[in-house]
């Protein structure tokens, strides 16, 4: 079929120039395109540069401070040390943002909100797993180190992902695996009596002054302290203009501050600050009170309370007194040593803004409670006298009772405003003084903002003949109906299997116990056959060796763990699968290895004439020998193995 052609003309010239003016658009939207490419291109090139001249400062600082002996250089170099960590963590982030295109610093919002505080990672340096695991596997385990390079390149790779995981899920996600993992590790390598024998190396979070240990204790954590921190900077990433986003947020530092709990109550002798009892303590505070005031923004957004609803806004105002007096107390512990030695001073500043924020914001909705409210019935005095007097509901006013004639509502509100206007202009002031926090211009604008509110409504309040002085407004109770607890992390959530699964169950193949690899031992078949009867699963291990039978006279030892049948490995094969694999050899016998352990065979002959029967998990004990549980069923005794019949 051959195409119709166009006849030259005046159409052909206007379709001519129409693709000439469409493809000059497509060029001039490219070019566009490409030039935001290269922008964000040569934006990235500029903070790697400035990311590596960091990290060339913090080596050379790192050094100086290792080397000298003089506390001035030493305090002089951990202060630069500081500053160091604080313009890495603040690139990165700027880093982190230009490569998903969003914000790093702001939540993904078009409401305005306080800015939360979040906590930077740890860093730590590359880390060599191979040699130690190496030795290990051969000399305690008897294997060939050679055939696990997969498992150790494995694990080499997990921890090389954690250093730097993306903030969300899939991050957590990340850092739980590794610990999980390092729990793995744990229960397989060391044991009281030795350790890896690796140097773990991590900055500390809030002063970059690096620190080291030999224990695998302090790699699991500053994972765990990662895992905290890392739900801090996914909760003040979150939209709080939205319940979604508030509840989101809620559940993250709820996260975070069972994690700095969990920390803090098993894992001791930390050599860097950030690890210290006293600043876990300070952030699981911080935590769980920037979980409360993500609380009660839950819960302006649940329903807008009118300003005549005289009991909501009561609710509200004791709500932000809670807030209020939960960072009251963070500052408190901020400014105590030797927590204020080492925390950044805005983040100190920005928790006693936000101390005398929610206390005016709490005087503010009393003041809307008395002076906006419909008048309340004689049954809710009480109630109402508890908020603001602070009384119990069953004990008598000790003061003065609350007015119910609408010009002494007015004058008491009118007193509350004026607490209001006075917190928030300090909460202003000690914004204005921190450097830092000036370049925050939301949090100017929300405290700019809540003193404009407070101002247009004590002028409404404030007649023109009213010459009265009006007395001191009491303090609104603090009480929450939602006080968030500490979660701890959900390792089980994520699932993980033991790397170096091969080398055989926990329980028996570990550091802790001490045996030597035995054989390959060949045993022939006799009439009787072959001498021996085995117990147990997964390993499956020798109950005994009959005395002048064939496998007393190969060398096998009652107690002797099978770990191979003719070079098939078996650590986790079950008794009935060995028992398949016996009694199909020929005539020729069988080649066995075992797993031989010191003086195990009085220990077996015991747990015998007891009945206990499977090896159990084993404990962190610095003896030789294992622990054995006893058995649900006792009906797998064990049984000395027949001749496979002849076809």
């Amino acid at each position: 079929m051959v195409p119709e052609g166009r006849p030259d003309g005046a159409g052909a010239g206007e379709e001519s120039a129409r693709l000439q003016a469409a493809g000059s658009v497509r060029k001039g939207c490219d070019l566009l395109a490409n030039s935001q490419h290269g922008c964000l291109q040569s934006r990235r090139a500029q903070i790697h540069q400035q990311i590596n001249r960091e990290l060339r400062v913090r080596t050379g600082a790192e050094n100086l401070y290792r080397a000298t002996s003089n506390a001035r250089v030493r305090e002089t170099v951990a202060l630069e040390l500081s500053y160091v960590n604080s313009s890495l963590q603040l690139l990165k982030e700027e880093l982190e943002g230009l490569d998903g295109n969003v914000d790093a610093d702001q939540p993904q919002s078009e409401g305005i909100t306080v800015p939360m505080i979040p906590l930077g990672l740890k860093e730590t340096k590359q880390l060599d797993w191979a040699t130690p695991l190496k030795e290990l596997i051969s000399g305690h385990f008897g294997e060939d180190s050679a055939s696990y390079e997969a498992e150790i390149r494995e694990l080499e790779d997990l921890r090389q992902a954690m250093r730097t995981p993306s903030r969300s899920e899939a991050g957590l996600e990340l850092l739980t695996a590794y610990y999980n993992q390092l729990c793995f590790q744990e229960a397989r390598f060391v044991s009281p009596a030795r350790s890896l024998g690796l140097l773990f190396h991590w900055y500390d979070s809030l002063t970059g002054v690096p620190a080291q240990q030999r224990a695998l204790a302090f790699e699991k954590g500053s994972v765990l302290f990662n895992i905290g921190a890392l739900h801090t900077q996914i909760g003040a990433r979150q939209d709080r203009s939205c319940p979604e986003g508030t509840s989101c947020a809620v559940e993250a530092f709820q996260r975070a501050a069972g994690a700095f709990s969990l920390l803090r109550e098993n894992f001791s002798h930390a050599p860097s600050p950030d690890m210290s009892p006293a600043s876990l303590s300070m952030l699981e505070q911080l935590m769980t009170a920037q979980a409360q005031e993500c609380v009660f923004e839950g819960l302006l957004l649940q329903a807008p309370v009118a300003p005549h609803d005289c009991l909501a806004q009561l609710h509200l105002a004791q709500e932000a007194a809670q807030v209020a007096a939960e960072y009251r107390l963070v500052h408190q512990t901020m400014a105590q040593p030797p927590v204020q030695d080492y925390v950044p001073f805005p983040w100190t500043t920005l928790v006693h803004v936000k101390a005398e924020y929610f206390r005016a914001l709490a005087h503010y909705h009393a003041a809307l409670a008395l002076c906006d409210g419909a008048p309340v019935a004689e049954a809710e005095l009480p109630a109402l006298e508890q908020i603001f007097l602070g009384l119990p509901a069953s004990s008598e006013p000790r003061g003065p009772a609350l007015p119910q004639e609408q010009e002494d509502r007015r004058k008491l509100g009118k007193a509350h405003l004026k607490r209001a206007i006075l917190g928030q202009e300090e909460a202003l002031r000690l914004h204005a003084v921190c450097r830092a926090l000036r370049r925050v211009d939301l949090l100017q604008v929300v405290l700019a903002q809540a003193l404009r509110r407070s101002l247009a409504k004590y002028s409404e309040l404030d007649l023109e003949d009213d010459f009265c002085e009006a007395a001191e407004a009491p303090d609104v109770r603090p009480k929450t109906q939602r006080r968030p607890e500490g979660r701890a992390p959900s390792f089980s959530r994520v699932k993980v299997a033991d790397i170096f699964h091969r080398l055989g169950p926990l329980s028996v193949f570990s550091a802790k116990n001490r045996w030597r690899l035995a054989g390959p031992i060949h045993v022939a078949r006799g009439e009787g056959g072959f001498g021996f009867t085995l117990r147990g699963d997964a390993p499956v291990l020798i109950a005994a060796v009959v005395p002048g039978g064939r496998a007393a006279a190969a060398g096998l030892k009652e107690g002797d763990y099978i770990v191979s049948v003719n070079g098939q490995p078996c650590r986790w094969w079950k008794h009935a699968d060995v028992v398949a694999q016996l009694k199909g050899v020929g005539d020729e016998g069988v080649s066995l290895q075992g797993d031989r352990r010191p003086a195990l065979g009085a220990l077996l002959r015991s747990q015998k004439e007891r009945g206990w029967e499977t090896p159990g998990p084993a404990q962190a004990s610095p003896r030789p020998l294992l622990g054995w549980n006893r058995k649900a069923k006792r009906g797998k005794a064990g049984r000395r193995l027949s001749p496979a019949p002849h076809p």
